[in-house]
């Protein structure tokens, strides 16, 4: 069991709403739930990120988006969200504002009339070049304590989970 002594601020005081000093929280059985530990990881991650991409306006699932029409030029909108895991109003939200800023294209698919293919437009390709060197900052700081193997092995296992 994990215990963990509240944070501080720079000159040692304990952070908080002030008052007597709490004593180190035993977590008891948190400590040992998946779910507890991705749920941690995932706000680092997320705050990590929005730090990263600030300027950028950007959101993850952007990201997500623009490197799967990168990947896959001519997809369409179900195979995209359905890969993200994201449903279809917000995947038509994602798709409008990456559409206002020119870096994707709804075209009428070849293969289905009914449905959008998705290609990258130049200035979208420019765009994602640009946002490419922050991720990788935005990654390696993440894993910074993780070896290259570590790493691979925890994507690994994050698709098992992650995958049906």
């Amino acid at each position: 069991m994990a215990l963990v002594q509240k944070p501080t601020e720079a000159d040692g005081k304990p952070k908080g709403r002030g008052g007597a000093y709490d004593p180190p929280l035993d977590f008891g059985r948190i400590d040992d739930l998946l779910g507890y530990h991705l749920r941690r990881a995932q706000v680092v991650m997320f705050q990590d990120f929005a730090e990263t991409m600030a300027e950028t306006g950007v959101s993850p699932g952007q990201i997500g988006v623009l490197l799967l029409v990168a990947a896959n030029p001519g997809v369409n909108q179900t195979t995209v969200g359905n890969a993200l895991g994201i449903d279809r109003s917000t995947l038509v939200s994602m798709l409008d504002r990456l559409e206002e800023r020119k870096a994707i294209a709804r075209t009428p698919s070849p293969r289905d009339r009914r449905s959008h293919a998705l290609l990258l437009t130049a200035k979208g390709r420019e765009f994602l070049d640009g946002l490419l060197p922050l991720l990788d900052q935005h990654e390696r700081r993440i894993a910074a304590r993780l070896d290259a193997h570590e790493r691979a092995t925890l994507i690994d296992l994050l698709r098992r989970i992650s995958t049906p």
